[in-house]
């Protein structure tokens, strides 16, 4: 095995991760602070690759595509979160998945209403582009910027829970909503602007997906389950769990499709080990949650660790 090909799985597996983490850290406050279940949140990630391609494709900005997708996505978030949704928080679980799971439908043939049910793609500017070499390893830049970005909101995401005033009042809303009431916080919109920011970081994984994959209707439907994968493994409502569970589903996901085939194929024929290899890569992470859920049902980061 070349060193060369194992840095290479490395990064893309961090890649992979910090983009679950975008999703994931949307998803973990809805679900594990409001305790609302969110089934539509993957719907927000394929919103945000749609915008962020379509003012790309019209302004060849990537730039703008980021200063416009956030605030958009954020302020979806806000306007479902007050208009569709509110009504359904004091309601069960099972209310809570069917109406966000009937939002999924109505997002995708949305899209596939506005922009077709064709794949949509965007190009990367050229300064985007290029690769970079080091020990050996050639790797694209904006990959290396995707994983930027999202280290950079895990820390920004840190400070603002731990360091600000505003993440004391997630914190307390999260362990004892009436008491915060109570005391003359407005929960309710304290936990309107946490669904906004859930969205917009979806918005943000999708636009950040967006030149790597093509977008199209339901793109955020297979996303969701790992994301939800994400979210048992480091614990729910656990930022630090996500964040590092993430990192470990990528890592994880991406090594075992490139090098599982390739362990196989020294004892396997070629057929059987290209169809063998990627079928139980496929099912690596699952194993992985089942063998978490076994030792630590709560996660590896549980809130109350957090």
């Amino acid at each position: 095995m070349e060193l060369s090909l194992f840095i290479a799985q490395i990064l893309n597996g961090l890649q992979f991760g910090v983009m679950l983490f975008l999703l994931a850290a949307g998803l973990t406050l809805v679900f594990g602070i409001m305790n609302f279940v969110n089934m539509a949140h993957g719907s927000f990630y394929m919103l945000g690759a749609y915008i962020g391609a379509t003012v790309y494709n019209q302004w060849h900005s990537f730039i703008l595509a980021f200063v416009v997708t956030l605030p958009v996505m954020l302020l979806l978030g806000l306007v479902m979160q007050r208009l569709v949704l509110l009504s359904l928080f004091k309601r069960d679980h099972l209310d809570q998945v069917l109406a966000t799971f009937g939002l999924i439908l109505f997002f995708n043939e949305m899209a596939r209403s506005v922009w077709g049910p064709s794949p949509y793609y965007i190009s990367l500017p050229d300064e985007l582009s290029g690769a970079w070499s080091f020990l050996g390893v050639t790797y694209p830049v904006y990959r290396l910027l995707v994983v930027a970005v999202g280290l950079a909101v895990a820390i920004a995401i840190y400070i603002v829970v731990h360091r600000t005033r505003f993440g004391m009042l997630i914190r307390a809303g999260a362990t004892d909503a009436p008491m915060v009431a109570a005391l003359g916080v407005n929960i309710v919109w304290v936990n309107t602007l946490i669904f906004g920011i859930g969205a917009a970081l979806a918005g943000l994984a999708g636009l950040m997906a967006g030149p790597i994959l093509s977008i199209e209707p339901g793109m955020g439907d297979n996303i969701l389950i790992l994301t939800v994968v994400v979210i048992v493994i480091g614990g729910v409502g656990s930022i630090r769990g996500a964040f590092f569970s993430a990192l470990i589903v990528g890592l994880v996901d991406t090594i075992g499709r490139v090098f599982l085939p390739l362990g196989f194929s020294k004892f396997l024929s070629d057929d059987v080990s290209n169809a063998a290899g990627p079928a139980v890569a496929s099912m690596t992470i699952y194993i992985l949650m089942a063998a978490v859920l076994t030792l630590k049902p709560e996660g590896l980061f549980p809130i109350k660790n957090a």
